[in-house]
């Protein structure tokens, strides 16, 4: 017997009535009890070696045989029959009674299986009793047993930690979670194969490439079948022929399951719209984007005569008739409107049942069915952006933001993801578009106090010395959210304030930062920096690049604002008929010009977009995610 043994049985032979007093307490104490659903308990028992193993017995039951042991000096048994109790009451909706005894007993625990069992038995406590950051503290001290032994995680650490992160809206931390649970569960069924199916059929584009660099266990198969469902979902004969090809490559993948259900499920309702009315502004203020947003939908038409468009003047146009209007032109879909004032105007008109396509996102009326909204929310971009950087192992990030109202939101939105996901705050600089703009860099840099101690020490001695200055140490990774003239200022005061003996610092930005017309111009300054852009703004496989020339001969000198209108335009168009297959099948997405484009349960369309970097003058794309 070791000496944490032999100390622990002396510890229980003098404490004898101190620890039946325990078992007592959790007899007699009255705690608040959660719904089980709140937790999925594991129901088979593992055969690796950190496992909670399973009794026949009840808990009750359990403490009454600890007691016993307790009783013929049996401290080990007694131990173990506890640790099993403390694992029961989870399953008896008592995740109070659950975390107390675990936490009475981690100082007891004999071996260091004994102690990864119970944090996890804590960690599905505070599961249920909805103590998000206190379970994932609790994992994490199984993680670390775990990196000690150097030993397996068990199916249940992976379930828990599936559950707390589904509970936290951390969709790819979770997947990945619940794929290597379903590894791990000899089990399984059919109806675990297709419920993994469904969720991961609700990811972005661009968290699935994060998912897939996690390397679960057969994450490449989904992650294929995933692309192939995405891209060709909408097209039956095609998506058929591709899962077959899927089927031969990967005879022995759990999805084999899934793949046989796709090929049997039934044709989807074929929705073809003939009449269509286009809602958008062709006379007043907002006149130039009405006219931009009906090119691009006209330069999708061209492909298309099967259809007729009707464009409605927004700004002339009575809401209230629009009933009639419809009906007289036999009207089957409608797209826009493109403002968010009309947009809240129309759908102030109830008796309106015809399937719409708003090209702008209401103030905050909720959706009917038969309505979806195609949202260009920069924040949305800002929630990929910190998704994908906090994933690159950066620790510090600052932000580094214009002062206007829409800067102000996405360097907000980048902060709140970015703690949401790390628990670390990013600090954010704001800077002005004047002569303040470089001291404002140097404060956020830590440049300014460096300069000031220097100055200090000069005052107080009897030589001048020469320093360079030295940049905070803490920071790692720079978000910029800026328009293109003030970041093209802002990245070289950037670069000429990292100090000689600090490393490099990466500097990311929104696509606010990127424009056509700069890249242009001499971009040298720019050099390295990495945004985020939909493909009509990027060279990249996305972009129509006939189309693209064909437009930039007809405009040349058009602003990111407006050839993001057209884009929206062109993808409206061919929107129309396929957002009937987006709704059935949850996996297809579009890609269009304003970026890969999915449904959500809220009938918003929201987009992925692609990363590009600026390298020797030149803009290209890059994989990032």
């Amino acid at each position: 017997m070791d000496l944490l043994t032999l100390t622990l049985s002396k510890w229980f032979s003098a404490h004898k009535s101190a620890f039946f007093v325990w078992t007592t307490v959790i007899l007699l104490a009255s705690c608040s009890t959660t719904k089980s659903d709140k937790v999925v308990v594991p129901t088979q028992q593992q055969t690796d070696t950190f496992t909670v193993v399973e009794s026949d017995l009840t808990a009750e039951q359990l403490i009454a045989q600890a007691q016993l042991d307790l009783a013929a000096n049996n401290s080990s048994a007694a131990l173990s029959a506890l640790l099993k109790a403390s694992a029961l009451f989870i399953e008896q909706s008592n995740p109070h009674k659950a975390l107390w005894l675990a936490q009475q007993l981690k100082p007891l625990a004999l071996t260091a299986n004994q102690g990864y069992q119970l944090n996890i038995i804590a960690a599905k406590s505070l599961l249920v009793l909805e103590k998000l950051p206190l379970a994932l503290q609790a994992l994490a001290q199984a993680e670390q047993l775990v990196e000690n032994k150097q030993q397996r995680h068990s199916f249940a650490y992976y379930q828990t930690l599936a559950s707390v992160q589904t509970q936290r809206n951390l969709a790819i931390a979770a997947l990945d979670a619940s794929l290597r649970a379903f590894d791990l569960n000899p089990a399984a069924s059919d109806s675990d194969i297709e419920q993994l199916w469904q969720q991961l059929s609700r990811l972005a584009p661009w968290q699935q490439q994060q998912l897939a660099k996690m390397a679960a266990p057969n994450v490449n198969g989904w992650s294929q079948l995933l692309t192939l469902a995405n891209k060709f979902g909408h097209d039956e004969a095609r998506f058929k022929r591709y899962l077959k090809q899927w089927q031969r490559k990967f005879s022995s993948h759990p999805a084999q399951v899934v793949v046989n259900n796709l090929l049997q499920q039934p044709p989807m309702f074929s929705n073809q719209h003939h009449n269509i009315a286009v809602i958008i502004p062709l006379t007043g203020k907002q006149e130039r984007a009405g006219k931009v947003a009906q090119q691009g939908i006209l330069a999708a038409y061209q492909n298309d005569s099967d259809k007729t468009l009707h464009f409605i003047d927004a700004t002339t146009t009575d809401m209230a008739t629009l009933n009639a209007t419809f009906a007289k032109l036999n009207i089957d879909y409608v797209i826009g409107p493109l403002l968010k004032e009309n947009v809240n105007r129309y759908l102030a008109q109830t008796e309106l049942s015809i399937p719409t396509l708003l090209l702008n996102l209401p103030s905050n009326q909720r959706l009917q069915p038969h309505q979806v909204a195609l949202s260009m929310r920069p924040e949305d971009e800002a929630i990929q952006a910190a998704t994908t950087l906090s994933r690159q192992k950066y620790q510090q990030p600052l932000i580094l933001s214009q002062q206007d109202s829409a800067s102000r939101r996405i360097a907000n939105t980048f902060s709140q993801q970015w703690q949401h996901i790390s628990a670390q705050t990013p600090e954010i600089v704001y800077f002005s578009n004047d002569a303040k703009m470089q001291q404002q860099i140097k404060a956020g840099l830590g440049v300014d106090a460096s300069e000031q101690r220097t100055k200090e020490l000069n005052r107080h001695i009897k030589y001048s010395i020469k320093s360079e200055f030295r940049n905070r140490r803490d920071i790692d990774m720079i978000y910029v959210v800026g328009l293109p003239l003030e970041t093209k200022l802002l990245k070289p005061y950037i670069d000429v304030n990292i100090s000689p003996f600090a490393d490099l610092i990466p500097v990311y930005a929104s696509s606010r930062s990127h424009s056509t017309q700069i890249d242009k111009s001499d971009n040298r300054d720019l050099s390295g920096l990495i945004f985020t852009e939909m493909p009509w703004q990027l060279d990249s496989k996305l972009q129509n690049k006939a189309l693209l020339a064909q437009a930039k001969k007809l405009w040349p000198n058009r602003s990111s604002s407006l050839q993001t209108i057209f884009a929206m335009g062109f993808d409206s168009l061919a929107l129309v008929d396929k957002i009937s297959a987006m709704q059935d099948r949850i996996y297809v997405r579009h890609y269009g010009q304003t970026g890969i484009l999915q449904l959500g349960e809220d009938n918003i369309l929201t987009r992925s977009l692609i990363w590009g970097r600026y390298s020797r003058s030149k803009v290209q794309e890059i994989a990032l995610d």
